[in-house]
């Protein structure tokens, strides 16, 4: 307690050897913190919490590292988080490679990164480091380090097609990044790092209907039962495509005739994390909430505001037509910026099935085409790629 009053408030609780964030939680003030500590020791097995700083509205990112036994490393992935500090990462919105990191602060994040795996001895295989950055100055601050395969390392594995969990199993055993070979592209070895022309959105899944009377407020203890993940040439193609795969009725970002909120009281709702706050995000901006209101409200970056902005402006526009009205060049832009066609079916003015837009978009000639995921962006030939689809002009 103490030690608690030297750091001030807000505090983070963390419980020693637990997954998932078990235990954890924020401290605002002292007659929080004896309940905290309680919870925090009851479910660490050795009985043993870190009292920490708590850096809410901070952003947050992941590196996945490897490293054999000759010390050399290699970054496969740097993963952003779409919500800031506050929210465990597996109940977070993740995007890779990261969006809004400067060049500088990545190189930062890096150098940290290999200091850190370097200081925990002559170990070799994966590594997943976190960090928290202030978005005003760039400071960074390590949150923590996890020094084996994660669950982190399953999502940067899919998102960039290298097999993270095998080749530190080799290393493991004595061979170095040099004598593997990268398995997609059978030339190049495992010392190159992967190169993305690609954007990947994580989003968590979870089931708060199932469990009546459950807290659906996220924070630092994982509450999500699963995830999707989605591939596009772009973030917004990306996170359409990741709310459609939910299977929660939502089709693409947004639960079309569902919003009963008014601005100022979504503007209030999304304050606070919850599942659907992108959803909220969403209809704030519908209803002509602007973007700096909802950064301040929510500490989430305005790049991936804007982005969002940018699909209710097409919906909008969308709107506005029938289906035999619709201009081919919107059509286009509404395709490749992920909507599907019962989205656009449910946009339209008119009342159509997806699958007559389906029917229009064929007669128009927009089909899909399929890129690869081959871990260096087309500079070598790929012998085992997997494809993802898309729309191209």
């Amino acid at each position: 307690k103490e030690h608690a009053q030297k750091i001030g408030f807000p505090l983070v609780i963390r419980s020693s050897f637990t997954l998932g964030g078990s235990g954890g939680g924020f401290v605002h003030n002292k007659e929080e913190l004896d309940d905290a500590l309680k919870n925090g020791l009851e479910a660490s097995p050795i009985h043993e919490v870190l009292v920490e700083k708590a850096v809410l509205g901070w952003k947050e990112f992941e590196l996945e590292l490897l490293r054999d036994k000759n010390d050399n490393v290699v970054i496969i992935c740097t993963v952003e988080n779409f919500d800031p500090m506050g929210v465990h990462t597996g109940d977070s919105i993740t995007v890779a490679p990261a969006m809004t990191l400067s060049d500088t602060a990545f190189q930062k994040m890096r150098n940290q990164a290999m200091l850190m795996m370097r200081s925990l001895g002559n170990f070799a295989g994966g590594c997943n480091v976190q960090f928290a950055l202030n978005p005003e100055t760039e400071d960074i601050i390590a949150v923590e380090i996890n020094p084996r395969v994660s669950r982190s390392s399953a999502l940067a594995s899919k998102a960039t097609g290298y097999p993270i969990a095998k080749i530190a199993a080799k290393l493991a055993i004595g061979y170095t990044l040099d004598e593997l070979k990268n398995q997609i592209t059978q030339t190049t070895s495992a010392y190159f790092e992967p190169a993305l022309d690609y954007v990947i959105v994580k989003i968590p899944r979870w089931n708060f209907d199932k469990f009546k009377g459950a807290n659906d407020t996220l924070g630092l203890q994982m509450k999500s039962v699963g995830e999707v993940m989605a591939i596009g040439r772009s973030f917004t193609e990306a996170v359409q495509k990741a709310c459609q795969s939910l299977e929660n009725n939502a089709v693409g970002l947004g639960y079309y005739g569902k919003s009963l909120m008014k601005s100022d009281e979504i503007v209030e709702y999304i304050k606070t994390p919850k599942w659907d706050r992108i959803f909220r995000i969403k209809d704030a901006l519908m209803q002509g909430v602007t973007v700096n209101t909802i950064a301040h409200a929510t500490g989430i970056d305005r790049w991936f505001l804007f982005q969002i902005q940018k699909l209710c402006n097409i919906e909008k526009e969308i709107s506005k037509y029938s289906l035999q009205e619709l201009p081919k060049e919107l059509f286009i832009e509404a395709k490749m910026n992920g909507f599907s066609d019962e989205q656009i079916a449910q946009v339209l003015s008119d009342n159509v099935s997806d699958e007559e837009v389906y029917e229009k978009r064929k007669t128009l000639g927009i089909t899909r085409v399929y890129k690869m995921v081959d871990t260096c962006a087309a500079e070598f030939e790929a012998q085992t790629p997997y494809f993802y689809s898309t729309f191209e002009r």
